[in-house]
């Protein structure tokens, strides 16, 4: 008879390894903070080891529990899979992805269109989510994800990476720009930063642009226009409202069109590229084949 830990403390020990939160991982569960406290030292004293340790408010792995956190990822993945086979009983047409808020309308949407050309009776459920997202749980075929280490049991299938350039709409810099295009000589209230918030830190701004490009002090973003989505720098260039660091992912329609313009040949690269991740019993899919082939393309 093969031996197997506590069931129920495996799969709450995934949750909280994979939020790096006893609190998150009661939410997901719909149990408190405490009970997922006390299944991880359940566990712990199944198997003899610590899995956790705490450094103030910071949860993190120990060496312990970094060795086994991938195997019962995967593990619990694999049961989910056989669940939703034996339900269903066979593979259903629908294609469930989910995207950051930032890339679903621009990018994800035009690379839908294309797909749905070759499958047209294709049923497509399109979810904006942050990271991380329980693939398994909510049965997820494709998750598209900034950087690569969210989702640690899977293969990271490299999409695209992204580059940042200063835009801006063209009436705005006839209004306010120069012949030279020189950024050193528009003042600091034009500029629009993105704030990414505080789980980035890989992500370019305007003083690293200004250190590359010409060496100089950045705008100070207490005087310019500051945003909490690179989607939304985008759009406030292109209404007018300023200069924007933003990316050529996002910002390409308008680009396109006209609507802005790009002020200078250099750019940043993200810190990350943008990923696909695939639950394996899904790779095969044709459609799920398709839709990785066209994320991949320009």
């Amino acid at each position: 008879m093969k031996r197997l830990p506590p069931l129920n403390a495996v799969r709450t020990f995934e949750v909280a390894a994979r939020l790096a939160s006893f609190v998150a991982a009661g939410k997901e569960l719909g149990v408190s903070a405490a009970a997922v406290s006390q299944q991880v030292r359940h566990l712990e004293e199944y198997f003899g080891k610590k899995l956790f340790v705490r450094s103030g408010n910071r949860l993190s792995l120990t060496d312990a529990g970094l060795a086994i956190f991938p195997q019962t990822s995967r593990a619990l993945d694999d049961i989910a899979a056989m669940t939703v086979r034996l339900l269903e009983g066979e593979m259903r047409t629908r294609l469930i992805i989910s995207v950051p808020f930032s890339l679903a309308e621009v990018w994800l949407a035009p690379k839908l269109a294309v797909l749905l050309e070759s499958y047209p009776q294709l049923s497509v459920d399109v979810r904006v989510e942050d990271d991380p997202v329980d693939l398994a749980r909510h049965d997820v075929d494709i998750r598209v994800s900034y950087g690569d280490y969210h989702y640690p049991s899977l293969e990271a299938i490299p999409l695209v990476h992204d580059q940042v350039v200063p835009l801006c709409a063209p009436e705005l810099w006839y209004r306010h720009g120069n012949s030279d295009f020189d950024l050193t000589r528009i003042h600091e209230s034009l500029f629009i930063h993105t704030q990414w918030g505080p789980s980035y830190a890989s992500h370019p701004t305007w003083s690293d642009w200004y250190a590359s490009e010409v060496g100089q002090v950045s705008p100070d973003p207490a005087l310019g226009r500051r945003s909490g989505l690179s989607s939304l720098s985008i759009t406030l260039a292109k209404l007018g409202c300023g200069i924007a660091l933003g990316q050529k992912l996002i910002a390409q329609p308008d680009l396109a069109a006209g609507r802005l313009i790009v002020l200078s040949a250099r750019s940043l690269p993200l810190g990350h590229p943008y990923c696909a991740f695939v639950p394996a019993e899904k790779r095969k899919r044709p459609n799920v084949q398709s839709l990785i082939e066209l994320l991949g393309t320009p």
